[in-house]
């Protein structure tokens, strides 16, 4: 396992350093820089303009140019932002918390409704409740997220008033009390169901038909000959093999809900990683674009790590070497 992990670690570096020439370049092929993002350039002397250029490294040669940007990352010092004029790390460091609590919010909604449902759904297959839910994962499925988050902005928001539709939290609260956190969830609630709306519907999927297809297996039918309660039967054998789908995609959603906050954050105004990126990009903020991008990359990589490390954890038949 140790070995598989660090072999895994090692092969990662020639994958975040094509990425890295991927996102640099595909910068550098976008209209204009982060200097004409700062300042008007109809408004500005060209000679102060020219010399800033000089300055800040845009008139060296593009070898030059990812060689410094790469290894200033590498040592931690992601640039600094054109548009908040300060360091991108600790721009990161601000947003990161609140990404991090909806991702963990939308990850506990996705995965207590993907089981109960799925298992209602695996043992009472074909009956109204499983339809109802099966509509419900069909309707997931294929509203696209931000034509959802629009619908439930509209009607738990502005007609019901269920839950505010923008922002983290109450400017009125004092942090760090009960009502700040309480607060924090109320706000995070609703953007939270809507990432991870479409993962609750293909989970619930997933594990009622393994329920299913499990329930009719040999060593169920054995079980249920020598007696054992249909309870136990569906919690302890069925269960145990079906979940294993659920516990591997784990590993994927550390990448998939920070990436895909990206749109929810924009939608429901939530300041985070996901509506920093789309600010940085509207702005022309290169140095900020570029070191989420190659977070969220890496996350991607984690994850699928993650993922497999879990599948080799949870079945005993895969040995990981």
């Amino acid at each position: 396992m140790v070995k598989y992990v660090l072999r895994r670690l090692l092969g990662m570096i020639p994958m975040l350093f094509l990425v890295s020439v991927v996102v640099f370049f595909l910068a550098k092929a976008m209209p204009g820089d982060s200097l004409s993002g700062e300042i008007d350039p109809l408004n500005t002397n060209p000679e102060y303009i020219e010399e800033m250029r000089e300055k800040l490294g845009y008139n060296d040669s593009i070898p030059k140019q990812y060689w410094t940007w790469v290894s200033g990352f590498v040592q931690g010092d992601f640039g600094k932002s054109t548009r908040y004029k300060m360091p991108v790390a600790d721009l990161i460091m601000e947003k990161v918390p609140n990404t991090i609590f909806l991702a963990l919010t939308a990850l506990i909604i996705t995965y207590v409704l993907a089981f109960a449902m799925g298992m209602y759904s695996g043992r009472k297959p074909y009956t109204l409740g499983d339809n109802l839910i099966a509509g419900f994962n069909y309707t997931g499925l294929a509203i696209p997220s931000f034509v959802a988050g629009v619908f439930a902005i509209y009607f738990f928001a502005f007609k019901l008033h269920w839950f505010p539709f923008a922002g983290s939290v109450d400017i009125e609260v004092q942090n760090g009390t009960m009502e700040y956190w309480m607060s924090r969830i109320h706000h995070v609630m609703l953007p939270a169901f809507i990432l991870g709306l479409f993962s609750t519907a293909s989970y619930t999927q997933f594990l009622r038909n393994d329920l299913i297809e499990n329930s009719r297996k040999d060593f169920v039918r054995t079980a249920r000959a020598k007696g054992t309660p249909i309870k136990k039967i569906y919690n302890v054998h069925i269960l145990r093999n079906s979940i294993i789908p659920l516990v591997t995609f784990l590993g994927f959603d550390i990448a998939s809900l920070m990436s895909g906050a990206v749109i929810t954050e924009k939608i429901f105004s939530y300041p985070g990683i996901g509506l920093l990126f789309l600010d940085s990009v509207t702005n022309r903020d290169y140095p900020t674009m570029m070191a989420i991008t190659m977070m969220l990359s890496a996350l991607v990589l984690v994850g699928n790590l993650v993922a497999d490390i879990l599948y080799g954890v949870v079945d005993p038949r895969i040995r990981l070497g």
